[in-house]
């Protein structure tokens, strides 16, 4: 986690959208774990991030994640849909999934994105074998709006966590 990054959700006063569109990211020891058979606690393993999420939520921040994937899904993304009742939810999040064949008329931005209180987008960049290469703040209005936009119209379109299924 960046320090940029914390310093934006710990600040956010009313909103903090999460938009991911990637079908694997960088695999690391809990993925591994996770593949070995291991269905360990989310919450025990990352711990701050759900003390990162309650507090925000705690204090009126409306705390989103919507994921577009390929289905069928891939291992990364079994994984993380496994996990997300435990991490995500528990944590505050609402959590939505969008079958990439049903995004075809929405207008998404190109890469992974934060958006917070509607001012600011924190876009992550990725290299092709999903290691995060670095992060972008931009706050021109005409980017913030349309990255708001996009969040929106994949909301409404994307299935609730309680109701997906990862195929």
């Amino acid at each position: 986690m960046s320090i940029r990054f914390e310093e934006l959700f710990r600040s956010a006063r009313s909103s903090a959208y999460h938009l991911e569109m990637r079908d694997g990211y960088e695999e690391d020891d809990a993925f591994a774990a996770w593949q070995a058979g291991d269905r360990f606690d989310p919450a025990e393993r990352w711990p701050w991030w759900i003390d990162l999420v309650s507090s925000a939520v705690s204090r009126g921040v409306e705390v989103r994640r919507a994921r577009v994937v390929s289905e069928p899904v891939s291992a990364y993304i079994r994984y993380e849909y496994d996990l997300t009742t435990g991490h995500n939810i528990k944590a505050g999040e609402q959590v939505r999934w969008l079958p990439r064949r049903q995004a075809n008329a929405l207008l998404l931005p190109g890469n992974d994105l934060w958006l917070f209180d509607r001012s600011t987008v924190l876009f992550n960049h990725f290299d092709g074998d999903g290691r995060m290469t670095g992060e972008e703040l931009v706050t021109a209005p005409e980017v913030v709006s349309g990255c708001a936009t996009a969040f929106d119209t994949l909301w409404e379109a994307a299935i609730p966590h309680e109701e997906y299924r990862a195929a």
